[in-house]
């Protein structure tokens, strides 16, 4: 047999295969896209799971955001506010003004500790950075 006769037979026998499995194959080749589609790297799970990373992330950012606001507000204040120089001075400092006298009870046990490092965010920042929201 020549080779164009081989090659015609087995055409044929691929045209008869197709014939008769196309639903199938059609079939397969949907299932196989579908699979990919839901499961693949850009498929609908990785989407959701990247909006979720995604709304996690906006939303600390905002939280940042919002903090970094109150924590400016508190460094203005305590450049240029008297008030909240003077209530610092008198609170963790234990300074008094003229003709004061300063009264301290000792702290009782089991109370914790005041930590002078702490930043106390001032009610005035707070309300300036919930009215800039």
């Amino acid at each position: 047999m020549d080779s164009a006769v081989k090659g015609n037979l087995e055409f044929n026998k691929v045209k008869q295969f197709l014939r008769t499995n196309w639903k199938s194959l059609l079939v397969v080749a949907i299932g196989v896209l579908l699979m990919q589609d839901i499961f693949g790297t850009h498929g609908v799970l990785a989407m959701r799971r990247s909006q979720k990373e995604a709304a996690e992330i906006r939303s600390q950012i905002k939280q940042l955001n919002y903090e970094n606001c109150r924590l400016t507000e508190r460094a203005k204040d305590l450049q240029s506010d008297p008030a909240t120089i003077e209530k610092i001075a008198r609170e963790k400092l234990g300074l008094a003004g003229k003709n004061e006298v300063i009264f301290k009870v000792a702290p009782k046990p089991g109370d914790p500790k005041e930590d002078l490092t702490e930043i106390e965010l001032h009610a005035d920042a707070t309300q300036k950075c919930e009215q800039a929201k």
